[in-house]
């Protein structure tokens, strides 16, 4: 019989700790007779009461463990945090959100160390917790599946006046309908391209779930069939000793890379793709993401269009789009099912090619995201260029600078703020909030006042639900003394997105003489974790990954 982890249990050298803990499973209901001739497989879960992407996750977790026990194994269930971005959204909370991606992933990786699991399965649904868990696999490199929560409906679907799209860009001159479509009416994660969808989206790319299920919408009956059968395949791989590390691999991750460029990803992608990669020991520099510069964008999902992911499932989901990319794939790749990414695309089909065009018939000829360079942003800052119109692809404007989104919030719904200018939001980055929220409340803010035309420049970050001229992930930050601190109002910048560049029209010499006598603005914090985590975190453009 293969060797197992869990063999610690009864057949150490102390035949009192055998005997020992063999009582304690006893006492939580484990037959240890069953557990020296099976596998003994952790569920790592993020179901939570509060938030819609997570709700429904005990049901899959049900599911899960009959799958396991069917096929001959043994498990366990704990569960992490699983925060809601939303209800975090423009307060102080969402300077905690970013940081639990990281400690989401240690909790997992610390627990499956600590205690004697040989693999493990991840359930997870929404935007940091998903790559939170393929961290913690790539760390643990045991065998390991992911199993996605599935996006929810949109209740827009369901309303009278319903213009055949769930983006909230279409009803803007309707405040009914409008809410409709930013209102959940299931479970699931929200309905859009955002940073939830795109990781479960790119789980099927890496190959670390069974193929066409992440689409799968929560609610819906096959996502349990999913969920029994993710279940059974675990064993196998447990007893095929198929783990993470042959998954996670250099190829894999590129092919995630050029698929976020395809599906219109989150800039959230830039953060934790290389996170991701580092722990499986793989390293994914920002220039990956500029080499991917020639993948189009193939999907018109919100916010960059009028579908949601609930259409993208019904015209044959990621596997259909990774086999109409599959000239800019490596299919090769392993999966979890032991086989090359190939196989799983023997059986894809193309169902709606309005949701799902062919790869000349892109929805956009461009990459879904663009990296800029520029005095202002040496090292780089990222864009959503997929969500940007043609009339701002190139824009310039005077600067507004704010230090907090509450002044620029205050600003705006004041009538402060002009169409045309350039929005200057600093100190917002992994050190400088620290925890570089994302600034859903000021895109939002500047949409709801009609400032179109007006961008937003930031080391912070954006939602995945973030459309137009937003650029974020400004490196070096405000705080390690970059360019962005420096900034004055009345300050032209140019922002050239087909040309890759933004630009800040001051001469070196004026930006010498601002530079002299500056400390940066070191925001109030209380005490804990956070204070450890400003002191800790890299920067961005490294995927704000905890040394």
């Amino acid at each position: 019989m293969k060797k197992k982890n869990s063999d610690i249990i009864h057949s150490s050298a102390s035949v009192a700790m055998n005997m020992f803990r063999q009582g304690l499973l006893h006492g939580a209901g484990y037959n240890t007779e069953r557990l020296k001739k099976r596998p003994l497989i952790a569920i790592a879960n993020s179901h939570t009461e509060l938030t819609t992407g997570h709700a429904h996750l005990d049901r899959l977790a049900v599911k899960v463990k009959e799958g396991i026990i069917a096929a001959g194994g043994e498990c366990a269930e704990f569960n992490v945090p699983a925060p809601c971005d939303g209800l975090a959204m423009a307060h102080d909370g969402m300077r905690y959100i970013l940081a639990q991606r990281d400690l989401i992933a240690d909790m997992v990786e610390t627990h499956v160390r600590s205690q004697p699991y040989d693999a493990i399965v991840l359930i997870a649904g929404c935007d940091k917790i998903n790559p939170a868990m393929m961290m913690a696999a790539g760390r643990l490199d045991l065998p390991a599946i992911y199993l996605a929560g599935g996006p929810g409906q949109m209740e827009i679907r369901n309303s009278q006046g319903n213009r055949n799209s769930i983006d909230h860009g279409d009803y803007h001159d309707d405040l009914n309908l409008l809410a409709k479509s930013a209102t959940c009416s299931t479970c699931g994660a929200c309905e859009i391209m955002g940073t939830a969808n795109t990781f479960q989206c790119l789980a099927e790319a890496m190959g670390l779930c069974l193929p066409g299920s992440s689409n799968i919408p929560g609610w819906h009956s096959d996502k349990l069939e999913a969920a029994r059968a993710t279940g059974e395949r675990i064993v196998e791989m447990f007893n095929e000793g198929l783990n993470v590390r042959q998954i996670i691999t250099d190829a894999s991750i590129k092919n995630a890379v050029n698929m976020a460029m395809a599906i219109g990803a989150s800039t959230n992608t830039v953060l934790h793709l290389p996170a991701i990669a580092e722990s499986a020991g793989l390293k994914l520099p920002i220039s990956a993401f500029e080499d991917a510069r020639d993948i189009p964008t193939l999907l018109a999902i919100s916010p960059n269009g009028p579908y949601g992911i609930q259409d993208l499932w019904a015209a044959g989901g990621m596997p259909a789009v990774l086999k109409v990319m599959q000239d800019d794939l490596d299919t090769s790749c392993m999966t979890v099912l032991g086989q090359p990414l190939s196989l799983s695309l023997d059986f894809a089909r193309v169902l709606n090619p309005d949701v799902i065009p062919p790869r000349e018939k892109a929805f956009r000829n461009n990459a879904a995201i663009s990296i800029l360079h520029g005095n202002i942003a040496p090292d780089s800052c990222v864009i959503k260029q997929a969500g940007v119109s043609e009339s701002m692809l190139v824009c310039s404007g005077s600067a507004r600078c704010f230090n907090s989104e509450e002044e620029a919030l205050k600003a705006v719904y004041n009538d402060e703020v002009s169409s045309g200018e350039v929005l200057v939001l600093r100190y917002q980055g992994p050190k400088g909030s620290p925890g570089m929220p994302e600034m859903l409340g000021i895109t939002m803010a500047l949409k709801e006042k009609g400032l179109y035309q007006t961008a937003l420049i930031t080391d912070g970050r954006f939602s995945g639900a973030t459309s137009g001229p937003c650029v974020g992930h400004i490196c070096p930050e405000a705080s390690d003394g970059g360019m962005i601190a420096f900034v004055e109002d009345g300050d032209l910048i140019e922002i050239d997105i087909p040309g890759k560049r933004i630009h800040l029209d001051v001469s070196d010499a004026v930006l010498d003489v601002r530079k002299k006598g500056w400390a940066a603005l070191e925001k109030e914090v209380p005490a804990g974790f956070m204070r450890r985590y400003r002191k800790h975190v890299r920067p961005a453009c490294e995927g704000a990954i905890l040394d």
